[in-house]
């Protein structure tokens, strides 16, 4: 829709369920999909629309959805007496837009995370294409069970919507269902709401009553389709679930597509902020966290963990690694097998193969850092920082005690305890002095048969 025909644009979501179903202190649309609250994924989807105004109706007290809604503007909902109510909450901050016929306001829910712009997109055309003052977004199932049925006009246009609880048997098996989200003129729609009763099975101001007062006032309405999986509510932890599941799908198929190779892509769960390059190479059962970066060429090997870490092309990464926060591994570094990274920069070519905890570091480039390496960042109080300089060799099981900086070239003996600083191109051994006493494992053993039998 060109810019300067469309309608002004506002959106409503409605987020001030409980959701008692979730048996959570936490609200509903808080929850996380792909790593993200299922709110912000609504968020995301009416940002695609550039709408003038996006109001977020919460319940009372909750100020943890309020923060997820910034910088978009709240209203609460003092009493939560349906969803009818829960729009008129909203009209005063929709200011002029409220009452201008020049606008539109679509309504959209909190709790529907794999909604797109899209799919908006499409609901608004249908009612400004066929000149409707109010549009309905449904969907076809062949279990409609609880969901609220479209009672159709001859021509296809939305005559009503009746809740599954109020339906009867014959419109109980009624196919075409309603989705929720709503489009209208926005005069139109302040108009209906004002007519909004609470006469129904579940005693509330339900929104789904503005297409038959509009009906009975003359009005025409239309309807835009969408698969269920797109418009799907989450209401359980099962629903959760589900809609995890179908995000995964959806994040999986736009890695592949943009040319990631995933080896057993049902085993990999992205963030819905994971990056990956050309030719990514992602085997079986890796996770990515929030905030990961996989450049072109790298290869993430089996069993991985990755969260805020940037991956730099052609580097490797496992199996059985794990990066958090702040590590960057450098253009063909390597990161092997039981090996964990905390705030680590690797640079360009440098290694760290097996069983390794490096954190609060930077590793210079080619440097190599053997089997058992650890630094030892935290001491109770602070953490500390190490400094490896680039093809600096440290040697296995190997305890670098922070802070502390090995040199360019330097060389760090196996099974060394560092404490102070090593010089470029030095070696350092910090161990004890090895005894050999001949013949004392005999006697060792000797005594140790006698002491069993005393």
């Amino acid at each position: 829709m060109d810019m300067m025909t469309r309608p002004r644009r506002a959106v409503v979501v409605l987020a001030a369920g409980e959701g008692t179903r979730m048996r959570s202190a936490r609200p509903k649309v808080l929850h996380p999909v792909a790593g993200r609250p299922m709110l912000n994924h609504v968020l995301d989807a009416v940002g695609e629309l550039e709408p003038e105004k996006v109001v977020v109706v919460v319940g009372p007290d909750m100020h943890s959805v309020a923060e997820a809604a910034a910088p978009h503007p709240v209203v609460e909902q003092t009493e939560r007496l349906g969803t009818a109510h829960a729009v008129e909450a909203a009209r005063p901050a929709l200011g002029d837009m409220a009452d201008d016929p020049k606008a539109e306001v679509l309504v959209v829910y909190g709790d529907t995370p794999l909604v797109t712009g899209d799919t908006l997109e499409r609901l608004s055309r249908a009612r400004s294409d066929s000149e409707a003052g109010l549009a309905i977004l449904g969907f076809r199932t062949g279990e409609p069970g609880h969901y609220g049925r479209l009672i159709q006009n001859e021509d296809g246009t939305v005559r009503r919507i009746v809740e599954a609880r109020d339906a009867t048997a014959e419109q109980l098996e009624i196919g075409l269902c309603n989705a929720g989200t709503l489009c209208a003129r926005a005069p139109l729609l302040q108009q209906l709401l004002s007519q909004v009763g609470n006469h129904n099975a579940s005693g509330e101001f339900q929104l789904t009553d503005v297409f038959g007062l509009a009906t009975e006032a003359g009005e025409t309405t239309a309807l835009a389709e969408a698969d269920l999986e797109t418009v799907q509510g989450v209401n359980s932890r099962a629903e959760l679930a589900q809609a995890e599941a179908a995000m995964q799908r959806r994040l999986r198929q736009l890695a592949m597509r943009g040319g990631a190779s995933l080896v057993a892509p049902e085993t990999v769960f992205l963030s819905h902020d994971t990056e990956l390059g050309a030719d990514v190479l992602v085997e079986p059962h890796v996770v990515f966290g929030p905030g990961v970066a996989v450049d072109d060429g790298a290869t993430i090997r089996a069993f991985s963990h990755l969260e805020g870490a940037h991956v730099r092309p052609d580097a490797s990464v496992g199996p059985y690694a794990r990066l958090r926060p702040g590590t960057d591994v450098g253009e063909g570094a390597a990161i092997g097998n039981f090996v964990e990274t905390k705030a680590v920069t690797l640079g360009e070519g440098a290694k760290a193969n097996h069983l390794t905890y490096l954190g609060d570091a930077e590793v210079g480039a080619g440097a190599n850092v053997g089997a058992g390496t650890i630094t030892c960042n935290y001491d109770g109080i602070a953490k500390h920082r190490t400094q490896i300089g680039a093809n600096a060799f440290i040697g296995s099981n190997t305890a670098l005690v922070a802070p502390v900086s090995v040199g360019e070239n330097a060389i760090v003996g196996a099974g060394s305890t560092i404490t102070l600083d090593v010089d470029a191109d030095a070696v350092a051994v910090a161990r004890g002095k090895q005894h050999n006493r001949a013949g004392a494992a005999s006697r060792f053993r000797a005594a140790r048969r006698e002491s069993e039998r005393g």
